[in-house]
């Protein structure tokens, strides 16, 4: 191998390094998501979330250009709460099929603002070390300024595991009217 080659090989080398990390941002072999996919497995059947008093919170929430998250369900009791559990998700989301079935899809840990702010003050809430992104008030959610975190624990997502919006998932089945 000539000098040159052996610098095109190292130059290679050198770009080619984080191929590997870009091609898996959207993985789901991390220890979290293995741990959210195991703590919430019962809910992929939704009869078994509204037996357990989860609710539509949201129709299907999708952006113009970036994907959708899906049919938000949130357990009351447990959006008040400062525990940010994997066991205890706030919401659980859910991808309508054309055949009227709500596929999971994603969880979605979520703690109010004020709350943490009160009993937290200048920190920033994290899920097994995962930092939780702020949602000012007004929002499209109608709630007061949030944290959360989106776990694409059901669905591969091409722009990352916790990114907010996941371009594999459509709300073009979404039934109207949303009771």
């Amino acid at each position: 191998m000539n000098v040159q080659s052996k610098r095109l090989t190292r130059l290679l080398g050198l770009v080619l390094l984080p191929l590997p990390l870009i091609a898996t941002a959207g993985s789901t072999a991390t220890p979290l998501i293995d741990q959210v996919r195991n703590a919430t497995e019962q809910y992929v059947e939704i009869s078994t979330a509204l037996a357990q008093g989860f609710v539509a919170a949201t129709p299907c929430v999708s952006g113009p250009d970036t994907g959708a998250m899906g049919v938000h369900f949130i357990l009351l009791s447990r959006l008040t709460s400062l525990v940010l559990d994997v066991e205890k998700p706030q919401a659980l989301i859910y991808e309508p099929m054309a055949d009227g079935a709500m596929r999971l899809v994603g969880i979605e840990y979520i703690v109010l603002d004020a709350n943490w702010s009160a009993a937290h003050p200048g920190t920033v809430p994290a899920l097994q070390g995962n930092l939780l992104n702020y949602v000012a008030a007004p929002n499209r959610y109608g709630l007061p300024a949030f944290w959360e975190i989106h776990v694409w624990a059901w669905q591969q997502n091409p722009r990352g595991s916790y990114a907010d919006w996941n371009t594999q998932v459509t709300c073009a089945n979404q039934p109207l009217p949303m009771n």
